[in-house]
């Protein structure tokens, strides 16, 4: 049994009040689950950990996932990473962890806040307001009463998030990571699709990298994007990759535990 095959035992539809389990037989009692969760356990914690908190099951295997994974940043972080991190060094492996775990754990369903609105679906501007439009004579067609305006500041919609204050991670591809290649369609006479080139079949765009880079740059602000690109972003690649790496080893080890 898959890994995320275990999800739906910690969300059970209806209760179960006697001894017998009504499930088919390849399913796995209460005792079957928490043997294979404990062997899954013993032989990847990080893994295990990482994919509940990504599956939302507890709050607190997530602060045990980037727990484990600020403990692996701390063991493999470059030279040139150290060096200029200096003091702040556990601060910045802190960031980068939370971040990085956040970049595991993104889905077509994760909706984040408005970076420039800040949630509430507006945003203040200062705009040149007309108070008065001003009167023409319609006889002569001259201005008799000039037009007043005045510079205020004014309340208009975000226009990056549309006014709802929320940022959906979801792709055109409506999550599916395919769309319509019309061309091909149109050829052969059949629908055909093709792998989204926005999102490159993931099904959701990827956290933007200038996030992670301004959250560094608030407390290393001497920091150059330069730097960032050349040696600070592949070290935050590496952390996610580790993140997914964990979970394919926590998959297997529950396969084995479940009987495949």
């Amino acid at each position: 049994m898959k890994l995320e095959s275990a999800v739906k035992y910690f969300n059970p539809k209806s209760p179960c009040v006697d001894a017998a389990v009504p499930t088919t037989g390849d399913s796995l009692s209460g005792t079957d689950l928490m043997a294979a969760i404990g062997f899954c356990q013993s032989k990847s914690r990080f893994g295990l950990a990482a994919f509940l908190a990504k599956a939302g099951i507890s709050d607190d295997d997530r602060k045990r996932a980037i727990g484990y994974l600020l403990s692996y940043a701390h063991r493999t972080a470059p030279k040139l990473v150290v060096k200029a991190a200096g003091g702040k060094l556990h601060k910045c492996l802190a960031v980068l962890s939370t971040l990085a775990f956040e970049e595991y754990s993104r889905s077509a369903a994760t909706v984040s806040e408005c970076q420039h609105c800040y949630g509430v679906g507006f945003v203040s501007v200062w705009r040149d307001v007309v108070k008065y439009p001003g009167y023409i004579n319609k006889q002569t067609g001259e201005m008799v009463i000039e037009p007043r305006t005045e510079h205020r500041c004014v309340r208009e919609k975000c226009a990056h998030c549309g006014g709802k204050g929320q940022i959906v991670a979801r792709c055109r591809c409506n999550g599916t990571g395919r769309v319509r290649d019309v061309e091909k369609s149109a050829l052969q006479g059949v629908p055909v699709d093709r792998e989204c080139e926005r999102c490159n079949g993931r099904g959701f765009r990827r956290m933007p990298g200038t996030k992670a880079y301004r959250a560094i740059h608030t407390l290393l602000p001497e920091l150059q994007e330069r730097t960032w690109n050349n040696n600070w972003r592949p070290f935050f690649d590496r952390l996610v990759e580790k993140c997914r790496d964990e979970e394919t080893r926590a998959d297997i080890a529950f396969r084995k535990a479940s009987g495949g």
